[in-house]
């Protein structure tokens, strides 16, 4: 089994090229093939130094053929781009289930974050349709906002709402039909909001998840270094 020194070395190496993928996808809306195929084939060295056994190793290739099928159907589906794809495929190969469910988690907040602020910023201006225009505003604001909050409860363990404001909640809306109320017409705002956003889009607009995905691994990576040293 290789020295902790080399583990540390491959982490590098993944940071680096992650940095690079994020700033390519922003720079030209496209992440290299030749950097994908570099993160994939590394993986099996990241292997060697965990001394992974055969069974490890079938469960992070069953996972990145897994993560393969459903970006795949995202890509067909054109919420995600074919660079976006295989560099989430590749990262599958080196983090564990768990990990890398953190990573999506990670990824759908920053990403979906960025895609709602994007759109708002691309609508459409029409005249006599200022009310709609400040909901559009309203719901993005309220979408970024409340992925902000689950990032950062994320990253710093902590729940999204705390106890004491479950608690003012529950006595603000004693009943459980108020609450319910309440819910509902949030949806509704919501749906009103981003179908005008999505109506108002001035053309498609390309979302760098390049970036999301980047961002999101190199939190859980550098989370995991700090709390989990690797010795050798």
């Amino acid at each position: 089994m290789p020295s902790g020194a080399f583990s540390y070395a491959l982490l590098l190496a993944l940071a680096i090229a992650l940095l690079v993928a994020a700033f390519t996808d922003l720079k030209r809306r496209e992440i290299d093939n030749t950097l994908n195929l570099g993160i994939a084939l590394s993986a099996p060295l990241w292997w060697w130094s965990l001394d992974f056994g055969w069974s490890d190793v079938a469960w992070q290739l069953g996972l990145a053929l897994l993560t393969f099928g459903i970006a795949c159907v995202l890509f067909a589906l054109r919420q995600m781009g074919g660079g976006d794809v295989k560099l989430l495929t590749a990262l599958a190969l080196w983090f564990a289930p768990g990990s890398f469910g953190q990573v999506i988690v990670l990824m759908a907040m920053i990403g979906g974050g960025a895609s709602i602020a994007m759109a708002a910023f691309n609508m459409e201006r029409l005249s006599g349709e200022k009310l709609r225009d400040a909901l559009g505003w309203v719901v993005a604001l309220g979408w970024v906002w409340a992925a902000a909050c689950v990032v950062y409860a994320l990253a710093t363990h902590q729940p999204v709402i705390s106890a004491a404001r479950l608690d003012a909640l529950h006595k603000a809306l004693p009943q459980a039909w108020m609450l319910a109320l309440a819910t509902l017409a949030l949806v509704i705002v919501f749906l009103l909001g981003f179908r005008h956003i999505m109506r108002r889009q001035k053309s498609r607009l390309p979302i760098p998840y390049g970036v999301a995905i980047s961002a999101a691994a190199l939190w859980v990576m550098g989370e995991q270094a700090l709390s989990t040293p690797i010795v050798g």
